[in-house]
């Protein structure tokens, strides 16, 4: 899989000839191919492609990567004098750089010694993968459901006297086990008083009865995330915990009701954020409604209340309000919607309902 054609296709329409990728999620995004950090380079022009690699990943590359011309670095020819002869063979002359992930230091150096005017590309990029296709979809939901496994298996596991730690390390091993390539990110596991924190790092705590347990986890899969967060009960809630809970489960159906093509990040936010102040939480929800995903876990557009970009078919994007009482207890829900040609779909299937174990 790979969005070569997809690039080239929207270059002209910004000005542009070509466009350096240079980090690895941008250029596994053109590609398809995967190799870590700064090894490896892609050039996507609207006369051809390339993809510049060193000797430790050009036979990976060789096999890999369709559509593009393949060169290995070496002593003597490093990836300057490769992209500056792809530039002369695509006649390219104005080509869109990396400006948001870009170093100042390599930004100087291509700037020196390419030949080609840069210019920054990454709203480009970024608006191009915001809009998934039927391939990207299907990663992304085989990442959710690896995620919803792992989380019914470790339902059966949380009991008074586990740990944080215990529960965010057995979540990620389930995930490895049920085919995850890695993590999403470092899962987010809150006991009690814990779970007033929205990014509460797993401690050594032991879960105790009477208390919510928030989980807030993903996986990759296919070089895509996942993105999902459930709040169960262990032993009896409180009837105020049952109350916080419907208040953001209610929150959460309005916010995914609003969300559509044409609407904004504000006033999809503004549908879930009403819920919750009209409950008299208002004060307790301080973060945004949710945030697209993809190669990367957080991307653009956002449901918040600053974002007025218009939510476009093919978006992706978490909706997961919450409300978390100081030094008490926290509730958050999380799913992730897809705007498809025929309408919206949750990618989520875990239920939703307050589960008490």
């Amino acid at each position: 899989m790979n969005h070569f054609k997809k690039i080239a296709e929207a270059l002209p329409g910004a000005g542009l000839d070509g466009v350096l990728l240079t980090g690895e999620h941008n250029r596994f995004y053109a590609s398809g191919f995967a190799s870590m950090g700064s090894d490896g380079v892609a050039l996507v022009t609207t006369k051809g492609n390339f993809y510049f690699t060193d000797s430790r990943y050009i036979e990976a590359a060789e096999r890999q990567v369709s559509d593009a011309a393949i060169g290995m670095t070496e002593s003597g020819k490093g990836y300057i004098a490769w992209l500056n002869e792809a530039l002369e063979l695509s006649g390219a002359k104005r080509i869109g750089f990396e400006d948001e992930t870009m170093t100042v230091a390599d930004h100087e150096r291509y700037r020196k010694n390419l030949q080609a005017e840069l210019v920054p590309a990454s709203a480009l990029l970024h608006g191009l993968r915001a809009q998934k296709d039927a391939r990207e979809l299907e990663r992304m939901e085989q990442a959710q459901r690896i995620a919803e496994k792992a989380l019914e298996q470790i339902l059966t596991e949380i009991r008074p006297g586990v740990t944080e730690k215990e529960i965010a390390a057995r979540l990620q091993y389930h995930m490895l086990c049920f085919g995850a390539e890695k993590m999403s990110f470092d899962p987010i596991v809150a006991g009690g008083p814990n779970g007033s924190m929205p990014h509460a790092v797993p401690t050594d705590r032991p879960i105790q009865s009477g208390e919510f347990v928030t989980m807030d986890f993903g996986c990759v899969y296919g070089g895509y995330c996942s993105d999902m967060t459930r709040t169960v009960c262990v032993g009896k809630p409180t009837e105020e915990m049952e109350r916080v809970y419907e208040t953001v489960l209610k929150a959460q159906l309005a916010g995914i009701e609003a969300f559509a093509p044409g609407k904004t990040g504000v006033e999809v936010d503004e549908a879930a954020r009403k819920v919750i102040r009209d409950a008299g939480y208002g004060e307790y929800f301080g973060h945004s409604l949710g945030h697209s995903l993809g190669l990367n876990i957080h991307e653009n557009p956002n449901a918040s209340p600053k974002s007025t970009v218009p939510f476009k078919t093919g978006n992706i994007v978490t909706m997961e309000p919450g409300i978390y009482l100081p030094g008490r207890f926290g509730v958050r829900i999380e799913d992730m919607v897809y705007l498809g040609e025929s309408g919206k779909r949750n990618l989520t299937l875990f239920p939703k309902e307050l589960t008490i174990l």
